[in-house]
């Protein structure tokens, strides 16, 4: 009798659980797979794809994609299609083959390659702006920066995300070694911190809407709102700066009074000390330039380049 009690009760608590899982299954779709059942699918795969295969495959146990105990981790069929060609005979390819060089098996198309990327990724906020974006109209999959099978993909890591970066980017990587740069080859800010490589709402795939906001991330100090302002400051900090690395401290693209002079034109003169130039174009002020200001930055004086609070700050001076 007691045994008839719990065989009873057993079949009651798998009818609870199955009712319970097709109840938080939506219609028309499979019920999610337990990591269980997900370890299973993946054993038909690793009979084959052992420790002793030429690419470390196995090492994807080592990353977010291999985690089990995750029930959204995807199996191996999940990514590289259920393939049952190839489970029957080895000379017939997966239905997605990753990477752009021919291995064993020619790599799918770039499109398909990434549709099987953002059947889970494209659900992600940071995803959204992908479609049109400038990678992939260029045509870019995700595996030409990332690689899934290894606890250390390098374009997720800071000290080394931008070496990747750098295969496409040379023009970006030769100025990031030049005296002023940002602490980029020091592994202290990653490409990513100003740029979203997935696409963006914002000009050159910026983590933000303009150029000043993205830059505002980190100088907040240059953000304002000030009293007096400097026009090109709170317009666009490229006007003046170069962000990717310069020779000129601190990332300017000119050295002052020259950058300055591409606004301001002219000098001072020497009878004038704000309006008018050397050539008497403003104000009719005719004279010498002031050899005060001659082959000397701007910012001698006019320290609050940035913009200024002070009520006596109309000149951007204190």
């Amino acid at each position: 009798m007691n045994e008839l009690i719990k065989i009873i009760m057993l079949c009651g608590l798998f009818v609870a659980s199955a009712h319970a899982e097709n109840a938080a299954t939506p219609a028309g779709k499979a019920p999610a797979k337990s990591p269980a059942q997900m370890i299973d699918k993946d054993s038909e795969c690793t009979r084959c794809h052992d420790e002793n295969d030429k690419t470390p495959i196995l090492t994807i146990y080592q990353t977010a994609h291999g985690n089990k105990a995750d029930t959204r981790t995807p199996s191996c069929q999940s990514c590289h299609g259920e393939s049952l060609k190839h489970l029957s005979s080895k000379s017939n390819a997966p239905d997605v083959i990753f990477g752009s060089k021919k291995g064993a098996y020619s790599p799918n198309a770039v499109n398909d390659q990434n549709t099987a990327c953002l059947t889970c990724h494209e659900k992600d906020p940071k995803r959204t702006h992908w479609q049109g974006g400038a990678h992939q109209a260029a045509n870019l999959a995700c595996t030409s920066c990332h690689v899934a099978h290894t606890p250390h993909d390098k374009v997720r890591e800071k000290p080394t995300q931008a070496q990747v970066c750098y295969t496409c980017h040379q023009d970006q990587k030769a100025q990031a070694n030049k005296f002023s740069h940002h602490p980029i080859p020091e592994g202290k800010i990653a490409c990513s911190d100003c740029h979203n490589p997935h696409g963006s709402a914002g000009p050159k795939l910026l983590v933000k809407n303009t150029v000043t906001e993205t830059c505002y991330t980190c100088h907040a100090e240059k953000r304002g709102p000030f009293l007096w302002e400097h026009q090109p400051a709170t317009e666009d900090c490229t006007i003046c700066h170069t962000p990717h690395g310069s020779n000129i401290t601190p990332l300017l693209k000119s050295r002052p009074p020259f950058m300055c002079d591409e606004c301001h034109d002219g000098p001072h003169a020497s009878k004038n000390p704000v309006a008018g130039n050397a050539a008497g174009a403003q104000g009719g002020i005719t004279g010498n330039p002031s050899s005060s200001y001659t082959g000397r930055a701007c910012m001698n004086c006019h320290s609050m380049v940035h913009g200024s609070n002070d009520p006596a700050g109309a000149l951007l001076q204190r």
